[in-house]
């Protein structure tokens, strides 16, 4: 920090939702949007980052073992430790039409290291378990409403 001039803290914001089956366009397009909206001292972070290799996948398969970062251990390994170095963890479900076993895993880890969850969903979404809605500290049914709630938690100022 230079000498009279002081620099924001930058926040994490982990961005889940399902991947696989869906296209790569699905899978980036909404993630693209909330680093949008999201204010300079608040970073938006994607499963999806350096995985372009994938872009002209209509339905991304659960792993691809012939690219490290998209081969199971790869997955797991990076998705863990950015939900581990995260502040914070928003997942969009909106419109699953099966269950997102990644997400759920990443949930339960963001849990685990009491990190603030915040799920966007329909009330008759299929991710609708006791479990998810007792974990998240915030349910909404838009990407908009989900993104003044992380800019509102993550703020640094009052």
């Amino acid at each position: 920090m230079e000498k009279g001039r002081q620099t924001m803290k930058e926040f994490l914001l982990y961005c889940a939702g399902p991947i696989t089956g869906v296209s790569y366009g699905e899978s980036t397009d909404w993630r693209e949007y909330v680093a949008s909206k999201l204010p300079p001292y608040i970073r938006a972070i994607s499963p999806m980052r350096g995985k372009k290799y994938l872009k002209n996948e209509k339905a991304i398969k659960d792993s691809y073992e012939e690219h490290p970062l998209s081969s199971q251990k790869g997955i797991t390994c990076r998705d863990r430790m950015d939900v581990i170095r995260c502040n914070m963890i928003l997942i969009n479900f909106l419109g699953a039409s099966k269950v997102s076993i990644s997400s759920v895993m990443e949930i339960a880890w963001a849990d685990a290291w009491r990190k603030p969850i915040v799920v966007v969903m329909e009330k008759d979404n299929i991710h609708s378990h006791a479990m998810i809605r007792e974990v998240s500290g915030f349910i909404v049914s838009n990407l908009d409403d989900a993104i003044s709630i992380a800019t509102a938690v993550l703020s640094p100022t009052l």
